[in-house]
């Protein structure tokens, strides 16, 4: 599972990147103990969303609604792959 880091530390690391554009992305992780990926998606996602840190991991969404959605869809595709094994046994049964 993938580590997550709080909006201080990703503010933290993006502004020492904004502060030093002269270093590599590795050089930074390295010092900051992250992957090299990592910062790089973050100063991304700084620089896309308008200059405001996004500290979204995995599960987060971005209303309750968004959430609901989410559930309820993994719920009805559950409820389609059990009622699917029912019909197959149904059919095997039946013969």
């Amino acid at each position: 599972m993938a580590k997550q880091y709080d909006k201080e530390f990703k503010e933290q690391v993006i502004q020492y990147v904004l502060d030093h554009p002269d270093l590599a992305y590795t050089q930074i992780a390295q010092q900051f103990g992250v992957h090299d990926t990592t910062v790089g998606g973050w100063v991304k996602s700084y620089k896309n969303h308008g200059d405001q840190v996004v500290v979204r991991g995995s599960g987060n969404y971005a209303s309750d609604e968004a959430k609901e959605i989410a559930h309820l869809k993994k719920q009805l595709r559950d409820t389609q792959d059990a009622l699917n094994v029912l019909k197959k046994a149904i059919s095997i049964l039946g013969k």
